[in-house]
């Protein structure tokens, strides 16, 4: 077999007089019937052109050449020389071509179901897609993709390294948990009636680590939820996993800001600077939600004084409710750019979002016009100076308690943005958002829930909260947001039993629970458990952010659809009586359900 000498997309004029041999896919092929066959070549690596003169070569080259077709899989000896006819400037490799002196065919392909061009990947059915992955991956957007997602975990495992980390596999099998969604749960054959459950986080075992007296821990882990796919969500996906001893909050930010940084310098070559910090209160406030997209403006202002002067029935009726708030967004030029139709679908939207619907006003030269313009003027100079508006803007408005208010009129932020070509696409903001409510109450069960997980500190200044006002109290935790997407999040933990007992009475763990559950934490937590923290980054999420693309199963070498099938392996898929059996599990289906 003819041993490959270099990749693809490697020649240069430097190579220029060499005798090569090139490895791959045939990606075209053209035969110019004056003697000649042009075959560009691909592999990972790119392109090259190769040409065979059918007088010159052998008649077993003549053949070989003669019979290729697209995909077929061939090794090519040859000279580089210059390329006849120019440069070709879309290539890395358009100075040269190869002049081929022999091939091998190495296999030859059926006619492919579909075909790796780029061109075409969006004309054919993303099923089709993940069906023929090995296809869909030859593509060199899917080849390049993998390469930075290889180039984030080398970046992190580096990074990490350097400082300290020790990298500690955790195990797969695990005792199921109460972490919100769904485990996925697999029978044991061993102890019959009892079932193991893949974890939907490191979560526990890296405390552990911590009490073992590790100091630092990483790991790039796969982690399982079996919940609903969504674009940028999926069953089973991949944490940058960390932990650290003897840390508060700054130093696990500093340390995780520092990563961020690499990761964009090796990857990108950007230099995304110092990232700002930002608490939730503010986050909410100003951009009605904890994951803002700094890239452009329309802050959302509130305007709930203003809004009490006035007789307006949505705005009063609203600030009669506890917490009621009325928000305000200004859109600059939104008169000439948002049509009547567009506005509407607005007050649509923003009642996904529990809100009642969109008042809205016009500010012109002659000041306010149409929507609820008789209702504003009692404020109308008041208002102006606060939204600081210039003639030609468009007011938006919420009214509601606090929580719909400042969420609804903060999604529609974003769709405002993309409608209007807001938002710098060639940007990177950064930003750690901290101080989140510790609790959050759920008024259907009656009882208080986690922001993060159940082993979130409180902030230092925070723990007699825990008896006194719940609600009140601020933990620990903080999330890192980029363009609006959140790709990591964390905690200083608990590292007090009688604590971390009193955070689970709270959310409604009784004791035996917990110890059911937890029992093995509880009982590391009484001998010597050091103060820690940690966070998880999402591996996906964050490539997604480093490629472009918006869609997670880009991101993943084979991901499942979005309801939760691989179509390449065809899993899930049954198993035989025989195994059942062993497994000591019985199927309750109906037959036609189980095939």
């Amino acid at each position: 077999m003819l041993k490959r000498t270099h990749m693809c997309g490697e020649l240069r004029s430097d190579h220029v007089g060499e005798t090569v041999v090139l490895a791959g896919w045939v990606n075209t092929y053209r035969n110019q019937g004056k003697g000649l066959i042009f075959v560009d070549l691909r592999d990972r690596d790119g392109l090259t052109q190769v040409v065979f003169d059918l007088e010159d070569a052998s008649d077993d080259v003549v053949t070989a050449a003669d019979g290729l077709r697209r995909e077929d899989v061939v090794a090519i000896r040859g000279v580089v020389r210059t390329r006849v006819g120019g440069a070709n400037p879309r290539l890395a490799t358009g100075d040269v071509e190869v002049m081929a002196t022999g091939i091998e065919v190495l296999n030859k392909t059926d006619t492919p179901p579909i075909l790796p061009d780029e061109h075409d990947s969006e004309k054919i059915a993303e099923e089709k897609r993940l069906q023929y992955r090995y296809i869909d991956l030859r593509r060199p957007r899917m080849q390049e993709i993998l390469r930075i997602r290889n180039e984030v975990t080398r970046t992190a495992r580096s990074y990490f390294g350097e400082h300290g980390f020790l990298e500690v596999e955790t195990p797969f099998l695990i005792k199921t948990t109460p972490e919100g969604a769904r485990d996925f749960v697999a029978p044991s054959r061993t102890y019959p009636g009892k079932w193991y459950a893949l974890p939907q986080s490191p979560q526990i075992f890296k405390q552990i680590l911590m009490i073992a007296g590790c100091d630092r821990y990483v790991q790039l882990v796969r982690c399982f939820r079996d919940e609903d796919p969504r674009a940028d969500r999926q069953a089973e996906f991949t944490q940058i996993d960390l932990e650290m001893s003897f840390v508060d909050r700054d130093d696990v930010m500093e340390m995780m800001g520092g990563f961020a940084k690499r990761a964009w310098k090796d990857v990108l070559g950007v230099d995304i600077g110092e990232i700002p910090v930002m608490s939730y209160d503010e986050a909410m406030n100003r951009y009605g939600i904890d994951r803002p997209d700094l890239r452009f403006g329309l802050e959302l202002e509130d305007v709930s004084d203003l809004a009490a002067k006035t007789d307006f029935k949505v705005f009063t009726d609203a600030l009669a409710k506890p917490k009621g708030t009325v928000k305000a967004m200004r859109v600059p030029g939104g008169v000439g750019k948002l049509t009547r139709k567009m506005t509407d679908g607005y007050g649509e939207f923003v009642k996904t979002f529990r809100a009642g619907g969109l008042p809205t006003v016009k500010f012109t030269d002659k000041g306010f016009e149409t929507g609820v313009a008789r209702f504003v003027e009692p404020i109308a100079d008041e208002l102006k100076t606060r939204l600081e508006l210039e003639p030609g803007d468009l007011v938006l408005f919420t009214a509601d308690t606090w929580e719909i208010a400042v969420t609804a009129l903060g999604e529609l932020r974003n769709v405002v943005a993309r409608d209007l070509d807001l938002i710098d696409r060639d940007a990177w903001k950064l930003v750690w958002v901290v101080d989140f409510p510790m609790f959050a109450y759920d008024e259907e069960s009656a009882r208080w829930t986690a922001m993060h997980h159940p082993f979130t500190s409180p902030m230092p200044d925070q723990f007699d909260l825990l008896d006194s006002d719940p609600g009140a109290c601020v933990s620990a935790g903080y999330d890192l947001v980029c363009n609006g997407s959140e790709i990591a999040g964390g905690s200083v933990r608990i590292h007090d039993r009688d604590v971390q007992s009193k955070v689970f009475g709270l959310l409604g763990i009784e004791p035996d629970e917990a110890k059911l559950k937890f029992g093995f934490l509880l009982d590391a937590l009484r001998f010597g458990a050091p103060p820690h923290g940690g966070v998880a980054f999402g591996l996906d999420r964050l490539v997604m952010l480093l490629t472009g693309t918006e869609n997670i199963r880009d991101v993943i070498a084979f991901p499942k659809t979005q309801t939760g099938q691989d179509l390449m392996t065809g899993a899930p898929g049954p198993v035989d009586d025989g195994q059942l059996e062993e497994l000591h599990v019985r199927i309750s289906l109906p037959e036609e359900a189980c095939t």
